[in-house]
């Protein structure tokens, strides 16, 4: 994106006012590019400003990156709010910031938060801002979709004012301009405020522009919902044609009809259609919920229903049993309810075993949390039944999960939170892995986690060889980002399985990753260099690092393959590379620690402070006695400065109290040793 930058453009002043900050104690970054397109990239080129300008580590930054740069049209005018990132004391980020350059305004976001810079503008009496004024109108319409309250099944939205409603309607009034009109539309129809004639002419309007490709229109979510609720002739229609994406709305206005669709939808496996067609069925049909999950259940296993199917259905309906909350202890557990609910289904012969997997898979995480919320409860009897449930849960458990593992399908995150768990794999996880790479429908990213995890504990051989190569050309030569996961593209982990077995597709594979295209894999090549290691490739994966390009696995895997020529632990590898020339401070460190475990390196661009995989390395490497202490102090480092100490709530899966106060004892019997700067 080129922008212009201009002194009287919005960029241009707050360039002009960027270049004032900074003094003591306060530093802030130059303007991104796009180098610096995550909050990871904007810290590492504060370390390394501070390194090349010597300025104190412990020197608190601001800094915006490339992601909110897109605040700024190509004209340099402000769009958006600019998201200003932080680093170091948060006090003295808002000192430095200030109330920001002239025209503007700073909305300080707290001390979990990103500071937000807008513009200053001007409303009326009424709180109206001139329709002509941008900044103003899009101020406007954000407060009105500020929800008032929101929760898992519902949103409300504070009620408009006479003014506001009709200021919102004189912008439908014209010719439809549907780019515009999706803006006024939305806040109308949150409060079921959309007229029939409004809805009328944008319906006309919508089928007439995007014939064939409704949900390429986002106004289409407020549409529909206005067309239910005025019980047009056209609804169904339309319903029908968007298929899942209709789910929500057709589950808010329950009738024969739209339980119809909503079924049709929901045997395609999609989660969201089945927790609608769970609510419609259950307002309909079975008012009693585990007789409706009941019978959805048996007729997803009867049609055959992707698995992530009786998940969307457990979810509804957990949420079902669980409508208010109940009376506990400040200290409990708030998710209490929900998760003894998942513990309790697991065991609950009324339901399908499908659904029953499907809860102890939920439950999984959370047996321990349930057993310390029941132990904090005043109900003596709620407490027993609890604990009760928890040790039938944990009787049945082994036998339940079985043969299952994740859903490898959905986001990339929730397997990347769960990755510890293969830290050491059993032979039921060895045989659902194989099973996944051997299974035609598994998908790039099913198969880079499973062949990942088999190639790092050296299981995979010639049958995942024989099952992924008549793939390759057509479906694994695909461009899939694995910048934020565990785990390599699986045609990187393909290529080196082939190379270390000395297969004959290896030259095949090798060749084609020498080709110039397609782009996206010239980022990532020079990973396949990990496949039967030498000193050739050693030296090229060497001539990248010190070369100062983006490091997007390079020196881990410049690392593992040290060590395997070597015959030495990766460890001992990366820590001689403390301070070496050309190589950077912050990539080592992650690196560092993503080899603690060379059967399971962790490929993850930067540490992940919610991750329990993160920690637990964090800590070995802080405890290994083959280290120097300049090594132990990285990993101490990281491991104080993982959100188990900072904010556990965010610690992914949750955390049980017994983790949290070994967690704080760990760190408590380390508290004389000084982290690394």
């Amino acid at each position: 994106m080129v922008v212009l930058v201009g002194l009287n453009t919005d960029l241009g002043r707050i360039r002009a006012w960027w270049r004032t900050l900074g003094g003591d104690r306060f530093a802030v970054l130059p303007p991104p590019t796009r180098g610096r397109y995550t909050q990871s990239d904007g810290h590492e080129d504060a370390a390394e400003m501070f390194a090349v300008r010597g300025i104190a580590t412990d020197t608190s930054f601001a800094y915006w990156h490339w992601q909110s740069h897109d605040a700024f049209a190509r004209s340099g005018e402000l769009t958006g709010e600019l998201c200003l990132h932080w680093g170091g004391d948060h006090a003295t980020v808002a000192a430095g910031l200030g109330e920001g350059p002239e025209g503007y305004r700073i909305v300080n976001g707290g001390p979990r938060g990103a500071f937000l810079l807008d513009k200053v503008t001007a409303t009326d009496a009424d709180g109206l801002p001139d329709p002509e004024d941008t900044a103003g109108v899009r101020q406007f319409l954000a407060r009105l979709d500020e929800p008032r309250r929101r929760t898992a099944r519902s949103t409300e939205y504070a009620p408009l004012s006479a003014a506001e409603e009709r200021w919102l309607h004189d912008r439908l009034a014209g010719p439809v301009d549907l780019a515009a009109a999706v803006r006024f539309a939305a806040p109308l129809e949150h409060r079921q405020a959309l007229t029939p004639d409004e809805t009328e002419r944008l319906l006309s309007a919508w089928r007439k522009a995007y014939a064939g490709r409704l949900t390429a229109w986002r106004g289409w979510r407020f549409v529909l919902p206005a067309l239910l609720r005025q019980e047009h002739s056209e609804a169904w229609e339309v319903a029908a044609e968007l298929g899942a994406d209709a789910a929500h709305a057709l589950a808010a206005h329950p009738s024969p009809r739209s339980l119809e669709l909503l079924r049709t939808a929901a045997l395609t496996g999609d989660g969201g259609a089945v927790r609608c067609w769970f609510r419609a069925h259950h307002a309909l049909r079975e008012p009693d919920p585990v007789r409706a999950a009941a019978a959805l259940s048996e007729e997803l296993t009867e049609h055959t229903a992707p698995e992530t199917a009786q998940t969307g259905l457990l979810q509804a309906l957990r949420e079902a049993v669980v409508r208010e909350p109940v009376t506990r202890p400040p200290a409990a557990d708030a998710s209490f309810p929900l998760l003894l609910a998942a513990v309790g289904f697991a065991t609950d012969e009324r339901l399908p075993r499908p659904l029953r997997v499907a809860a102890a898979k939920a439950a999984a995480d959370t047996a321990d949390r349930v057993r310390e919320a029941a132990g904090r409860l005043t109900d003596a009897a709620g407490a027993a039944d609890a604990l009760a449930a928890v040790e039938r849960y944990e009787a049945a458990r082994d036998g339940l999960l079985a043969g299952t593992g994740p859903d490898l399908t959905g986001y990339e995150g929730r397997l990347g939170d769960i990755y510890h768990r293969y830290r050491t794999l059993a032979p039921a996880d060895l045989q659902w892995l194989r099973d996944r790479v051997a299974d035609p429908s598994t998908g790039l990213q099913g198969i880079a986690f499973c062949l990942e995890l088999l190639l790092a504990h050296g299981e995979a051989g010639e049958a995942e060889l024989a099952a992924l190569l008549p793939r390759w050309k057509k479906e694994l030569t695909k461009q899939y980002r694995t910048t934020y996961t565990e785990w390599r593209h699986p045609l990187v982990t393909l290529t080196c399985l082939a190379l270390d077995l000395d297969h004959p597709a290896a030259a095949a594979l090798t060749a084609w990753w020498a080709k110039p295209k397609p782009l996206w894999k010239a980022p990532v090549r020079l990973l396949t260099h990990l496949g039967a290691p030498d000193e050739e490739k050693a030296a090229e994966l060497w001539a990248f690092i010190v070369s100062d390009g983006h490091d997007t696995g390079q020196l881990m895997t410049w690392v593992l393959l040290r060590a395997r020529l070597d015959g030495t632990h990766p460890l001992q590898v990366a820590e001689k590379l403390i301070g070496a020339p050309g190589v950077h401070p912050y990539t080592l460190e992650h690196v560092l620690i993503g080899v603690a475990d060379p059967a399971q390196p962790l490929w993850h661009y930067a540490i992940d402070p919610r991750s329990h995989s993160w920690l637990r390395r964090a800590q070995e490497v802080a405890d290994d006695p083959r280290l120097t202490e300049a090594a132990r102090a990285i990993g101490l480092k990281a491991a104080r400065e993982h959100h188990v100490f900072r904010h556990p709530d965010q610690v992914s899966p949750a955390l049980t109290d017994g983790q949290r106060a070994a967690a704080l004892a760990w760190a408590e019997a380390r508290a004389d040793r000084t982290a690394a700067d």
